[in-house]
């Protein structure tokens, strides 16, 4: 089975990938020619992933999933939530995003925050909802250099390690997407 993944971004792709049986393939959106931005205007984690799913399905006539995914931390009343990716402006740049999240927090000793990921699958003219949440706690400082995003910062509940000190593996069986991809793919194996 071949499925679009609705993003770019070939750090979600490879660790996405990872977590596939080997008899599903993941295109990119540059495999199917889609180079263009796909709006990410939705209010909500929910609706932004629904938008992306019915973007690539409506113009590219493609069996796909989308996901977006929020950190929202307690303190800050669940921001940046929806805004995560561009928390610190339109340059989408983690280490500004982490720098400011960080500085919004220094003075705060409820540093709890969860991540949440939202996969929006269209397959076969139907459409699908899964939800991971990874619970944890924002950390003082970064550590680490796996992953991306926010994962430097970001200490799982019941680990003594961020995100970013963790390999692929490990984070992929405890993350808030590994949590979403893993109802994926049980759906997906009773198709």
């Amino acid at each position: 089975m071949k499925l679009v993944f609705a993003t770019n971004n070939k750090n979600k792709i490879l660790e996405v990938q990872q977590m596939l049986p080997y008899s599903i393939e993941i295109l990119s959106l540059e495999s199917i020619g889609c180079f263009e931005e796909i709006p990410e205007t939705a209010a909500t984690i929910e609706e932004n992933a629904i938008m992306k799913a019915n973007y690539v399905t409506e113009k590219y006539s493609c069996e796909c999933f989308a996901d977006d995914t929020g950190l929202e931390v307690d303190a800050l009343n669940g921001a940046p939530g929806v805004f995560s990716a561009r928390y610190a402006g339109e340059q989408r740049n983690s280490d500004d995003n982490m720098n400011k999240l960080l500085e919004a927090l220094a003075d705060e000793t409820n540093r709890k925050a969860q991540f949440k990921t939202v996969i929006a699958l269209n397959l076969k003219g139907k459409q699908h909802l899964f939800t991971g949440i990874a619970k944890g706690e924002i950390t003082l400082e970064k550590t680490g250099n796996q992953g991306f995003g926010y994962d430097p910062i970001f200490k799982p509940e019941g680990y003594e390690a961020t995100f970013a000190q963790l390999s692929l593996e490990e984070k992929g069986a405890i993350s808030h997407r590994g949590i979403a991809m893993a109802q994926l793919i049980n759906f997906l194996k009773t198709k």
